[in-house]
C-alpha cells in the first residue's frame, strides 16, 4: 500500500500537519428535540453502531445520471426530520405557493439574506421519485429557491439560490410502523444560506409538525462509510482516498492528512472482507487498525489516539460537522440507504 500526506509527498517524507482549525458552522434557525407529540413511531431499532449491515457495501441506483446530475459535487448540510403530519405529495404545487408567501413574509422582518437587486423568491417543489430504495419509500421531495433578477417578465433570469430535499432509502419498516397521516423522509439535505433554511425549516416545521435537528457523523460512522465505500469500483483515475484527523489537547489546533491510494486500499479492503454483501464491525475495525499501523510504522504516530473528522473517497467525502458531498452518481442511492439509517436513529 502506498500512504502519501496532504501536498502529495510519498510515505516516509516529511509529515505534514496543518494548523488551521476547522470552525463548525451553526445550526442555523433550526432547533428540535427530535421527540415526536403523538408517541412512538418506530417499530424497528436502528442503532448508530451496529455488529454489521446486512446490505450491499454499494447499491446501484437505476435513476437517470444526468436527472442527478445536479445533486452531485455540491456540499449538502444533514439534517434528520421527524415524520410530517398530513403531507401529501400531490399538493406540492399548493405547498410551494405557501412557503412563498411565508419567505416574502419573513424577508419584510429582515431575516432572510438581502441580495442587490432582488426581486422576489420564487419557490418550486417537485418529486424525485428516483431516489428510493423501494417502492414503499415516499419519493424524495426537492425543494427550491429562485431570484428573479429583472422587474420586467421578459428580460426576467432566475437564479437558483437555495435547494433543500427530503428523502427516505430503503425504510421500508419505518414507513410500516407509521400511524395513519404520517409520512416519514427522515433525511434532510441543503445547499444554501442558513438564513433560508432556518426560513425554510420553520415553514415546514409549523405546517406538517415536525422537527429538525443538524445531523452530525460519529467518528465511528466514518469509519463505516470509508470501509463501504473502498470496496466499490471507481475509475482507475480516482483520487486517492484522504482521511482527515484532528489532534486533541494540544496547545494549537492541529490537523493530519492521510491519504492512500484507491486501488491500494481496495487491495486491503479484500483482504478483510469475509462475507460478500456483508459488512460487520470486526471488519470495520481490522480495515482502520491495518490502515493506522501501516501510518504508524512510518510517521511513528498513534492515529487511534486522534479524532477522525472527515473521510474523502471517489464515491463520497463526509466531514463530522454532518456534510457530505456526493462524486458518483450510481452509487448516490447506497450512500443516502446509509445517511437514512443514521438520520432514523437520531429521531428516535
Amino acid at each position: 500500500m502506498s500512504v502519501q500526506m496532504a501536498g502529495g509527498r510519498p510515505a516516509g517524507s516529511a509529515l505534514e500537519m496543518e494548523g488551521a482549525m476547522r470552525t463548525l458552522p451553526s445550526s442555523g434557525g433550526l432547533s428540535g428535540t427530535g421527540h415526536l407529540s403523538r408517541g412512538p413511531l418506530f417499530g424497528r431499532n436502528y442503532g448508530l453502531s451496529p455488529g454489521s449491515r446486512l446490505l450491499p457495501p454499494c447499491f446501484q441506483a437505476d435513476a437517470d445520471p444526468q436527472k442527478m446530475a445536479f445533486l452531485l459535487r455540491k456540499q449538502w448540510t444533514l439534517y434528520s426530520v421527524s415524520p410530517l403530519y398530513k403531507f401529501s405529495n400531490a399538493e406540492l404545487k399548493d405547498y410551494a405557493r405557501m412557503l412563498s408567501v411565508f419567505v416574502a413574509a419573513e424577508k419584510q422582518k429582515g431575516l432572510a439574506v438581502d441580495v442587490d437587486g432582488e426581486l422576489g423568491v420564487r419557490v418550486a417543489m417537485s418529486s424525485l421519485p428516483e431516489l428510493r430504495g423501494s417502492e414503499q419509500d415516499p419519493a424524495a421531495v426537492l425543494v427550491q429557491l429562485s431570484l428573479r433578477t429583472s422587474a420586467s417578465p421578459r428580460n426576467s433570469e432566475e437564479k437558483l439560490i437555495w435547494s433543500g430535499w427530503f428523502c427516505c432509502v430503503a425504510g421500508d419498516d419505518i414507513s410500516e410502523n407509521l400511524p395513519a397521516n404520517f409520512t416519514c423522509l427522515p433525511l434532510f439535505l441543503v445547499n444554501g444560506a442558513e438564513s433560508y433554511t432556518a426560513i425554510v425549516g420553520s415553514w415546514f416545521q409549523k405546517t406538517f409538525d415536525c422537527c429538525f435537528r443538524r445531523l452530525a457523523i460519529s467518528p465511528l460512522n466514518l469509519t463505516w462509510m470509508v470501509a463501504m465505500w473502498t470496496g466499490c469500483k471507481v475509475d482507475k483515475n480516482a483520487a486517492a482516498i484522504e482521511l482527515l484527523f484532528s489532534v486533541p489537547q494540544l496547545p494549537q489546533p492541529l490537523d493530519i492528512s492521510y491519504a492512500i491510494h484507491p486501488e491500494d486500499a481496495k487491495a486491503l479492503w479484500d483482504t478483510v472482507q469475509k462475507t460478500p454483501g456483508e459488512i460487520t464491525q470486526e471488519e470495520v475495525d481490522v480495515f482502520m487498525e491495518c490502515l493506522y499501523s501501516h501510518f504508524h510504522r512510518h510517521f511513528k504516530i498513534h492515529l487511534s489516539a486522534t479524532k477522525l473528522v472527515k473521510v474523502s473517497t471517489g464515491i463520497a467525502s463526509a466531514h463530522c460537522d454532518g456534510v457530505i458531498k456526493f462524486l458518483q452518481s450510481q452509487y448516490l442511492i447506497g450512500v443516502l440507504m446509509l445517511l437514512t439509517e443514521l438520520a432514523i436513529s437520531q429521531i428516535q
